[in-house]
């Protein structure tokens, strides 16, 4: 179930709620402002951080829902409601109509559209385990494969891809995707990474391996007379960094959704600074 699904199900099941959003946050706050959540009497749906500021905010929505209730809180982070965090939220509080939760629908549907793509190569011991360390993060995962039985187990939400021709698929992922290479085969892994590499628009392009997978890769680019130096300085291999050395298929997952968090990021704040006027 997709986030919008699950969102429009609590809804269906909980028609009395309250919208509860962060629209400011000062300092140093769990979550930023435009985070919500959504409370009735007996569930909530999501989280705007936690802790005691979270309860307070939920005995206000459920106030609100018995008509009483604040329509706004303004929350210092300190240790006066038992935290120390230092920062300070100011926290709305909306009444769930028709409107409201079809603006909140088409608001999950415009973050879904933005998340980057991330094709996974191979769905394989470590590809399964990739898919569903990915699914619950900010990224619309598809897994390629030449297998159809491959592709049975696969998370909710995941896209598939069934072709004889894995390489072929490259092209199609949108600008800033990432690519993931776990395949069966290492000769169809290099032609993956070497149609993959040809893209320098995409953010991150990655194989499983070790380092003699690597020079094997190298010396293969060299016979083909692709530009190998160039190449091989944006590929990751191996992947999931080199300080975790443990090979069961969770562990690499984990190790590459959190490379993958981390890539994109640094990305995004570039991008912020590139947009900050300079005086």
């Amino acid at each position: 179930m997709t986030q919008t699904q699950s969102l429009t199900a609590f809804i269906a099941a909980h028609p009395a709620s309250v919208l509860v959003e962060i629209v400011q946050a000062k300092g140093s706050t769990p979550r930023e402002a435009g985070t919500f959540m959504l409370v009735a009497n007996a569930a909530i749906w999501g989280t705007i951080g936690g802790g005691q500021f979270e309860f307070m905010a939920i005995d206000n929505a459920r106030a609100m829902l018995s008509g009483a209730g604040e329509p706004v809180m303004d929350i210092p982070l300190g240790p006066e409601i038992g935290q120390c965090c230092g920062g300070r939220t100011r926290i709305s509080f909306t009444p769930v109509t028709g409107p409201v939760a079809e603006q909140l629908t088409r608001r999950l549907a415009d973050e879904a559209e933005e998340r980057p793509a991330v094709f996974l190569f191979g769905a394989g011991h470590v590809g399964q385990a990739l898919a569903e360390a990915l699914a619950p993060l900010p990224f619309a995962v598809t897994v390629v494969e030449t297998r159809a039985e491959a592709l049975d187990d696969l998370p909710d939400g995941t896209a598939k891809q069934l072709t004889p021709m894995p390489e072929a698929v490259v092209s199609k992922i949108p600008t800033n995707g990432a690519v993931i290479i776990l395949t069966h085969d290492h000769a169809l892994d290099f032609m993956i990474a070497r149609q993959a590499l040809a893209r320098p628009d995409l953010a991150y392009v990655g194989m499983i391996g070790s380092q003699t997978k690597r020079a094997t890769f190298a010396n293969w680019l060299k016979r083909d007379g692709d530009g190998e130096a160039e190449m091989l300085s944006r590929l990751v291999l191996p992947i999931g960094g080199k300080v975790v050395r443990d090979k069961r298929p969770a562990v690499i997952a984990a190790l590459v959704a959190a490379e993958l968090l981390t890539v994109y990021a640094l990305r995004e704040t570039k991008t912020s600074e590139r947009q900050v006027p300079h005086r």
